[in-house]
């Protein structure tokens, strides 16, 4: 009987060991209530790790079954800590042409890891100090000039830093 609870903290240990993930720098999510409005702009403030060293940056977006597009258009804005700004307007795929929602899980919530930057050039801070990610999303239904005011079926949008692989 001693064997048990031994072999069970063993187990307890290894699944930890294995679901850290050291190549993360920064990896924070904002809840979004019941709707994403397209005013409501996500923030992120991010300390420069270094200076010298690759990152790879991306959105992380969680959706259910609620998401009815089958792509996300996002307007993503770096601000510098010198007061320069990037300002992207990004397309993503979010589903299967058959609408099969992409991304991981296992339950009713997707989650879709979106390249951002670090993908075609690595991505350097060379810059000291707090950058800030804004990140809204720039949906439209076919045929209409109007934006969709809120959007349905996201849970979560998350902003992520990783070392780039050497």
């Amino acid at each position: 009987m001693q064997k048990k609870p031994i072999s069970i903290v063993l187990f307890l240990i290894c699944l930890l060991n294995f679901s850290c993930d050291s190549n993360a720098v920064y990896d924070v999510y904002k809840s979004v209530p019941n709707q994403w409005n397209k005013d409501t702009i996500a923030n992120f403030s991010i300390e420069a790790p270094d200076t010298t060293n690759s990152y790879n940056l991306f959105v992380n977006v969680r959706n259910t079954n609620d998401y009815k597009f089958n792509n996300l258009f996002l307007i993503v804005e770096l601000n510098y800590p010198n007061g320069k700004a990037l300002r992207d307007t990004l397309e993503y795929r979010m589903a299967k042409p058959n609408g099969e929602l992409l991304g991981s899980g296992f339950s009713d919530i997707k989650e879709n890891k979106l390249w951002y930057k670090g993908f075609d050039e690595p991505f350097i801070f060379n810059e000291e100090g707090e950058y800030q990610v804004n990140i809204q999303h720039a949906m439209r239904e076919n045929g209409s000039v109007e934006g969709v005011n809120n959007l349905e079926g996201i849970t979560d949008i998350g902003f992520r830093v990783e070392n780039a692989l050497k």
